[in-house]
C-alpha cells in the first residue's frame, strides 16, 4: 500500500468492517438511505482533508525542488481528483472507492471543495450557498461549460468514467482557511515592524510554505491558491504577482508600491547572499580537508591544488560578505527609516487629535472666560446665602451664653457626684477588706489558743503515764 491509502485506513472512520459500505456505490442509497449515504460522503471527505493536511497527497506536476532541505512539496490546498487519485486509494480486497465521484459532487455542492477554475474566476466562490430559488453560481460560464462537457460526454459515450469521478482540481476550502490563519497569525505574531511585513514571493515560500507539519512544504498551486485568497478574499495582504505586504489593519494600503517592491528585492538579495555565504564556507571547510588529506598522502600537487581553490573560494566569501554587510546597513536604513515615517504619521495625527480638542474647548481666552464666570456665580452663591442668614429671626447672644453656661455647670456637677460616688464605692470597698482581715488575724489567733491547750494537755497526759509507770516497778 501507498503513504495516502496507509493514513487514511489508519483513521476512525475507515475500521475495517467500514470498508465494504465505503468503497461500494453508496451514491444510489442518496435516497432510499440518507442517513448513511451522508456518513460514507462525510467519511472520505473528511478522510481526503486530513491526508492533504498532513502532506500524505504528493504534488501533481511543477518542480519538485524544495526551498529547504529534507522538506518535500505536497498539496496541501489543492486535491486532483483523477484517475490517479483512484489507483492510490485502491485495496487489493475492494478495489477501487466507486463512488468517490458523488463526494465530491456533495462537496462541492456545499462548498467544502470548491473547483480550482472556479475560486480563480470568480470571487466570493467559497461562500456557503444560500437558500435561493436559483443560485448565481450555476450560471457562471464555467459551471455551464462542465454541465456541457458532461452532457456530451454521455451522449457520444466518450471519455467517460465508470466510477462517475470527472477530472478536476479541485480546492480544499477548510485546509485553505486554516492555511491563511496560521499564516497572518506567524506574520503578524510578534509586532513586526514595516519593512517585516514586506516579502518576495520567493521569501514568502521559504518562511511559509511548511506552515502545517514543519516537513511538508505546500506546492506551488497551493501558494498561488493560497495568496489570491489572502489578497482577494481576506484582504490580508496586498499582492503583485511579485511583491507581498501584509496588511495590518484594513487602513493599510491595499497597492504594492515601489517601495514595497525595492524592500522586497534587497531582503531577497540578502537571503541569496546569506546562502552563498554558507555554501562558500562550507566548501572551504571541504578545501581545507582535502588539502590535509593530500598532504598526509604525500600528494603535494593535490594540496596545491585545494589550496589555491581554497585562496580563490576565501576571496570570494570575503566579496559576499562586504555586498552582504552593505546589504544589512542599507536595509537597517531603510527600517529606521520607515519606523520615522510612521511616527511623524503618529505624532501628525495625534496633533489633529489636540486641535480638534483645543477647538472644541475654544482656547486659552475661552477658558479663562469660564472661569471667570464661574467664580462670579460662586460669589453669587455666597451673597444669597449671607442675605438668607440675615432674613432669618434674630438670636440673642447673651442668653445663648447662659444656657451654655448652665449646660456647663451641669456637666460638671453631674461628673463631681460620679466621681464622689466612685470614691465612697472604694472607701466601702476598703473597709471590707480590712475587717476580713481582722476576723482572720482573730481566728488565727484562737487556733493557736487551741493548740497551745491542746499541746499543754497532751503533756500532761504524758507526765501522768510516766509517774505511774515509775510507781509499779518500785513496787
Amino acid at each position: 500500500m501507498n503513504e495516502l491509502l496507509d493514513f487514511i485506513l489508519s483513521l476512525e472512520a475507515f475500521r475495517k468492517n467500514r470498508l465494504p459500505s465505503l468503497y461500494s456505490d453508496f451514491s444510489i442509497h442518496r435516497r432510499t438511505n440518507p442517513d448513511g449515504y451522508a456518513v460514507n460522503v462525510a467519511a472520505w471527505e473528511q478522510a481526503l482533508t486530513k491526508a492533504a493536511r498532513a502532506g500524505h497527497i504528493a504534488s501533481h506536476g511543477g518542480s519538485s525542488t524544495t526551498s529547504a532541505p529534507h522538506h518535500r512539496k505536497t498539496d496541501h490546498l489543492v486535491l486532483h481528483a483523477d484517475q490517479t487519485l483512484l489507483r492510490d486509494l485502491e485495496t487489493p480486497e475492494w478495489g477501487r472507492p466507486v463512488a468517490l465521484g458523488a463526494v465530491f459532487d456533495e462537496a462541492i455542492r456545499s462548498r467544502s471543495m470548491v473547483p480550482v477554475q472556479v475560486f480563480r474566476t470568480t470571487p466570493g466562490s467559497l461562500r456557503k450557498p444560500q437558500w435561493n430559488l436559483i443560485d448565481p453560481s450555476v450560471l457562471s460560464p464555467w459551471n455551464v461549460m462542465s454541465w456541457g462537457m458532461k452532457q456530451l460526454k454521455g451522449a457520444v459515450g466518450f471519455g467517460s468514467d465508470t466510477s462517475g469521478l470527472q477530472a478536476q482540481e479541485l480546492v480544499l476550502v477548510g485546509n485553505l482557511l486554516e492555511a491563511a490563519d496560521r499564516i497572518v497569525k506567524k506574520a503578524m505574531g510578534h509586532k513586526p515592524s514595516r519593512t517585516d511585513l514586506i516579502y518576495s514571493r520567493e521569501s514568502f515560500v521559504n518562511t511559509f510554505a511548511a506552515v502545517f507539519d514543519g516537513q511538508n512544504e505546500m506546492s506551488d498551486a497551493d501558494v498561488d491558491i493560497l495568496l489570491l485568497y489572502l489578497s482577494r478574499e481576506s484582504g490580508a495582504i496586498a499582492y503583485d504577482g511579485k511583491t507581498i505586504r501584509f496588511r495590518p489593519s484594513n487602513d493599510a494600503p491595499k497597492e504594492i508600491t515601489q517601495q514595497d517592491t525595492t524592500v522586497a528585492s534587497i531582503k531577497s538579495l540578502m537571503s541569496t547572499m546569506e546562502k552563498q555565504v554558507h555554501g562558500l564556507e562550507k566548501k572551504i571547510s571541504e578545501l581545507n580537508s582535502t588539502a590535509k588529506l593530500a598532504l598526509h598522502n604525500k600528494n603535494r600537487i593535490s594540496a596545491l591544488s585545494a589550496v589555491r581553490s581554497k585562496k580563490l573560494a576565501e576571496h570570494n566569501l570575503q566579496q559576499r560578505l562586504d555586498t552582504l554587510a552593505q546589504l544589512e546597513q542599507v536595509y537597517s536604513k531603510i527600517e529606521q527609516a520607515a519606523d520615522q515615517v510612521e511616527f511623524v504619521q503618529v505624532m501628525e495625527a495625534s496633533t489633529g487629535v489636540l486641535r480638534g480638542l483645543n477647538t472644541q474647548v475654544g482656547g486659552a481666552a475661552k477658558v479663562e472666560d469660564v472661569v471667570d464666570e464661574l467664580r462670579d456665580e460662586m460669589s453669587k452663591v455666597d451673597e444669597i446665602g449671607n442675605i438668607m442668614n440675615e432674613a432669618g429671626p434674630q438670636i440673642d447672644e447673651t442668653e445663648i451664653d447662659d444656657e451654655l453656661q448652665e449646660l456647663e455647670s451641669n456637666e460638671r456637677r453631674a461628673q463631681e457626684e460620679a466621681e464622689a460616688e466612685e470614691t465612697r464605692k472604694k472607701l466601702a470597698e476598703l473597709d471590707s477588706q480590712e475587717q476580713k482581715a481582722k476576723e482572720e488575724a482573730r481566728a488565727a489567733a484562737s487556733e493557736q489558743v487551741v493548740d497551745a491547750a491542746l499541746q499543754d494537755s497532751i503533756g500532761k497526759l504524758s507526765r501522768m503515764s510516766v509517774e505511774e509507770g515509775s510507781g509499779a516497778a518500785a513496787q
